[in-house]
């Protein structure tokens, strides 16, 4: 049974290829053939590199952290994606094609052109957060300007999208800041109408200092006490100076029990003063939550303005669209050389040594 050729000794023996000079001559001539086709016609790369900016990085950090515009709209490793995303999104090649009229360039429809943008656009995210885009063409004018065109598209989309994001975030914030408004307003009015009420224009200090009376009724009790024990050493009871001091005694011990009464509604007790302390801290609890609600979200709404403003500082371009001066070569001749090469010197490798095997059938 006679066994079958490889793959190589097939090539090798076939009527052409056969012969050393032709085969050589015809290589020879494929491959220079190839070699000029790998570097004519001459491609050109366009590419740009750029990142996506936070306030911080601007040096913004400090005034738009006062105004509560810190956030960002997609955060740190998102922004990064949602770039990518809008630059390989149907609407980028759109409004790219129409920048350049692209299909009247490359003599393509709609779909055609997109697609072709899709085929040869080069979108791809780098180490450290930097996004590149690049391209080949023949013409570098018109890559340089595809590659402007792409960045000023993905500036712009991200700079509308943050726009809306801030839109919506004013509009929330307005409904907030009315509601704050007028929580604000019906606690300022609950605490004036509470010391129209106690009378009071400051309750607080007011009201504690009514606590403070019972220690200083005491300490007056006993130093009348104390005066009285001294007086009735040189008179007696009936002595007018005498009765006084009893009378002011008496007169401190009936306001004292008064003022010691846990009945809220008698003047001046410990009752009452435990009722009003209590509904005064609560009222100005109530009046100091609303007006830092107000003010937080009246600062929110400030750091919208300035959100604006910032809006279309999220990319910055660390290269500006240029063409690469690095030599480019064209991939599909390219690899059929590589293909013709390795051919050739198997051959020449099968036809110096062929396998003993098929010396017989050669």
């Amino acid at each position: 049974m006679t066994p079958p050729r490889t793959i190589t000794g097939t090539i090798a023996n076939a009527p052409v290829v056969r012969n050393p000079l032709w085969r050589r001559v015809a290589l020879l001539v494929l491959i220079i053939i190839f070699a000029l086709l790998t570097l004519f016609p001459q491609k050109y790369r366009a590419a740009t590199s750029l990142t996506t900016s936070e306030p911080s990085s601007l040096g913004l950090s400090g005034a738009l952290g006062q105004l509560g515009a810190m956030n960002s709209v997609f955060g740190n490793q998102a922004a990064i994606e949602v770039a990518l995303k809008i630059a390989r999104s149907d609407y980028v090649r759109s409004k790219v094609s129409k920048q350049l009229k692209l299909q009247q360039v490359l003599g393509r429809d709609e779909v055609a052109t997109h697609r072709w943008l899709d085929r040869h656009m080069d979108i791809r995210s780098l180490k450290g957060g930097i996004i590149q885009f690049s391209i080949q063409n023949r013409d570098p004018d018109l890559a340089r300007n595809i590659i402007s065109a792409y960045t000023d598209a993905v500036r712009t989309q991200l700079a509308s999208i943050a726009l809306d994001q801030t839109a919506y975030k004013r509009r929330i914030l307005f409904e907030l800041v009315e509601n704050a408004s007028d929580r604000l307003a019906k606690a300022q009015s609950a605490y004036d109408t509470f010391r129209l009420k106690t009378r009071y224009s400051s309750p607080q200090a007011a009201i504690y200092a009514a606590g403070d009376r019972i220690p200083e009724m005491e300490a007056m009790i006993r130093s009348k006490q104390v005066q009285l024990a001294q007086m009735r050493q040189f008179a007696t009871d009936d002595n007018m100076r005498i009765r006084q001091v009893i009378a002011e005694v008496e007169a401190l011990q009936t306001q004292l029990a008064s003022a010691k009464s846990l009945k809220p509604g008698d003047q001046s007790s410990v009752g009452q003063v435990v009722q009003q302390s209590t509904e005064v801290d609560r009222l100005r609890r109530e009046l100091t939550f609303a007006q830092s609600l107000y003010d937080n979200y009246k600062k929110f709404l400030q750091g919208t303005s300035v959100e604006d403003l910032t809006s279309s500082a999220n990319v910055r371009v660390l290269e500006p669209a240029y063409i690469d001066t690095t030599r480019q070569l064209n991939i599909f001749p390219l690899a059929i050389l590589i293909c013709l090469v390795v051919i050739g010197v198997a051959i020449e490798f099968y036809s110096a040594r062929p396998p003993l095997l098929e010396k017989g059938l050669a």
